[in-house]
């Protein structure tokens, strides 16, 4: 079965590599996972030449490395704050293309650098696909929050609707994950989610909540790694070529 999910994700990775990040194309927002470490070995697959005119927008201290060791240009927002193309993966993807992004603790970076992106697309293997948010994907929300008001949001969310909001522990430290911007992270798991923007809007609205890991009418493509090998989309019905040549 692993080495299936892999495959999956491999082949999802590669197509939208294949068919976006062209030649023509000078900034590229590099996001975080597993399903991403296939995307960057799709790049570095290429001719040297067709990588040199690109820089490399990071979302994570794992997507840097990836980017530092296969030898790539390395930028960051602050330099590039348009950028032609994002690809990362997703926890989960609803039928309109909204996502759950979180699961690896990056989505604060990853959301900045896809709301920087002109397209925004999506790689993940079948498990990932699904009709609505909180279908497939029972670990919750991830929401960022700073560490002096975790215990206030948690208190929020209950008043939202979420029975159960939960920290998230280490496992390999004693005590709680701490993101890439020392903050801490809430799961936060709200069944169905029906209304991706609404619940949005209002886990935003909780002082002391950095981000949230809902990514609500941003990606334009997605695609899934399938069982069968083939690798199916989804479009965004606002969805058009409106970059050069990606």
């Amino acid at each position: 079965m692993s080495s299936l999910i892999e495959g999956a994700k491999r082949k999802a990775a590669y197509k939208a590599v294949d068919e976006h990040i062209l030649s023509s194309v000078k900034v590229v927002g590099i996001g975080s996972g597993s399903t991403i470490v296939y995307a960057m070995e799709h790049l570095l697959q290429r001719e040297k030449e067709v990588n040199e005119g690109m820089v490399f927008v990071p979302t994570s201290f794992q997507s840097r490395q990836l980017i530092i060791n296969g030898g790539l240009r390395l930028g960051s927002v602050d330099q590039y704050p348009e950028i032609d193309v994002t690809i990362d993966g997703a926890d989960e993807v609803d039928k309109n293309l909204n996502a759950i992004k979180g699961g690896g603790g990056c989505h604060l970076q990853e959301k900045v650098v896809a709301e920087a992106a002109k397209k925004f697309i999506i790689i993940a293997d079948y498990r990932k696909n699904s009709e609505l948010l909180g279908e497939k994907w029972k670990q919750g929300v991830p929401i960022e929050v700073v560490t002096f008001a975790y215990t206030r949001v948690i208190s929020e969310l209950k008043r939202l609707g979420c029975e159960n909001p939960t920290l998230r522990m280490a496992k390999a430290k004693a005590g709680p994950i701490v993101t890439d911007n020392g903050n801490f992270i809430i799961d936060a798991h709200f069944g169905l989610i029906s209304s991706p923007k609404e619940l949005l809007n209002k886990i935003k609205l909780l002082t002391g909540v950095v981000e949230v890991g809902l990514f609500v009418n941003m990606a334009k493509i997605a695609y899934f790694g399938n069982e069968d090998g083939t690798v199916s989309m989804k479009k965004s019905p606002f969805f058009k070529n409106d970059v050069p040549g990606v």
